[in-house]
């Protein structure tokens, strides 16, 4: 079910270079299928080598290239997508990221039992925070399922809508202005810690809404 969200229209128009993508499951690749919609280039990595991808990004066209973890964490905006009892190993390793973003869609549960994971009193965007050094790391992307990340962002009639949390403005900025270059919504909830938590499986209050905003 789509809910109707009222609110101020407003337009961000930016030019994007290529985007890293680590992760290529189904919110990874649910993800590079939006991109490629736009045409926008990606480099998109997973744990098992660029020839396992291959397949499939033949299948989502010429603006999207296999390639390695370290070529996916060399781009200005990285997209990290994981099942949760990985991601210290998929990110172990790479250089500091340097003031680079890192779009935090992970949640900290895993399938196939969709437990939640043992935060110790933190958000799951703390934890990643601390294995993605230097990052400015923004949350986004994790509160729907996959088909509406890459289905019509506009089939309801308005635009769906996509939480932002982050605690560099500069950077929450770039990552709505991705998220209307994709044809959503994007409405920011705060802080990475504060407002992360607000649309974080398990745990928060607005994960798997399917809102609309109409103009």
């Amino acid at each position: 079910m789509a809910y109707s969200l009222a609110s101020s229209s407003f337009t961000r128009s930016i030019v994007m270079s290529t985007i890293g993508i680590i992760g290529a499951g189904a919110i990874g690749s649910a993800f590079a299928r939006a991109l490629a919609g736009k045409g926008i280039k990606a480099i998109l990595a997973n744990s098992r080598g660029p020839e396992s991808l291959a397949d499939l990004a033949r299948e989502l066209g010429p603006s999207i290239t296999p390639g390695t973890r370290e070529q996916a964490a060399a781009q200005h905006i990285v997209f990290v997508a994981v099942n949760w009892s990985k991601l210290p190993s998929a990110l172990a390793g790479l250089p500091d990221f340097d003031g680079r973003i890192v779009i935090d869609a992970n949640n900290p549960i895993e399938p196939p039992r969709f437990e939640a994971a043992e935060l110790h009193g933190r958000t799951s965007s703390e934890v990643v925070a601390d294995l993605v050094p230097g990052a400015r790391v923004v949350k986004a992307f994790n509160h729907l399922p996959a088909h509406l990340l890459s289905d019509d962002p506009q089939a309801e009639g308005g635009h769906r809508v996509l939480f932002v949390a982050g605690d560099d403005a500069p950077a929450k900025s770039t990552v709505s202005g991705l998220i209307e270059q994709l044809g959503f919504f994007s409405i920011d909830l705060g802080a990475l810690v504060g407002g992360g938590q607000l649309f974080q499986i398990p745990g928060g209050t607005l994960p798997v809404l399917n809102l609309v905003k109409f103009a």
